[in-house]
């Protein structure tokens, strides 16, 4: 039942929760790919494309709507405040590697729209990073399949996704960690 369900609806699911909740679903995404429910390239797309679209949202969010509460709120805090002195240093790679760095992929498109960077570069350039981030998180996931298929033989699905769901939530949390300290640093 669970790999109909994941066949059915996985690349809708991958599509919406990439842009809400992003590396895990697409992580998983992955896993279900290297089980053949779903298609690789299907679920690198998905991702992409979900990425994409959220990630544009909250640019025109910050370049329309910079007085609502939400979108002041997000942009007070101190990690706002070091997004936007690396935005103003290094606006290129700044906008293709937000989405890498752990705790910033919500509020680095609204700081984005915040800015001077033109809404035709950020289109550009936010299509690239999305297009690469979709393909190496997707990749991650099924790479990591391949690892434990390899070191305890074939699971069971559900199995399989838990093992999946710790690692990606570990790796989160390392990430996560080691970003906020980062980002502690001056420029």
């Amino acid at each position: 039942m669970l790999e109909t369900l994941i066949a059915k609806y996985g690349l809708l699911a991958i599509l919406i929760g990439s842009g809400i909740e992003g590396e895990t679903v697409v992580f998983l995404g992955g896993v279900s790919a290297h089980r053949h429910l779903l298609p690789f390239w299907g679920v690198a797309a998905a991702a992409a494309i979900g990425s994409f679209v959220a990630d544009q949202i909250f640019f025109f969010l910050g370049r329309r709507a910079s007085s609502l509460g939400f979108v002041q709120r997000l942009t007070s805090h101190a990690v706002a405040a070091r997004g936007k002195a690396l935005l103003e240093r290094y606006p290129t790679g700044f906008i293709l590697a937000f989405r890498f760095i752990y705790g910033m992929r919500t509020v680095s498109p609204i700081i984005i729209g915040l800015s001077s960077v033109s809404a035709r570069r950020f289109v550009l350039l936010n299509a690239v990073a999305a297009a690469v981030w979709g393909f190496v998180i997707s990749a991650a996931g099924y790479l990591f399949s391949n690892a434990i298929e390899a070191v305890l033989g074939r699971l069971h699905l559900h199995v399989h996704l838990i093992i999946g769901l710790v690692f990606a939530v570990a790796f989160g949390g390392l990430l996560l960690i080691w970003s906020r300290r980062g980002l502690g640093r001056a420029p």
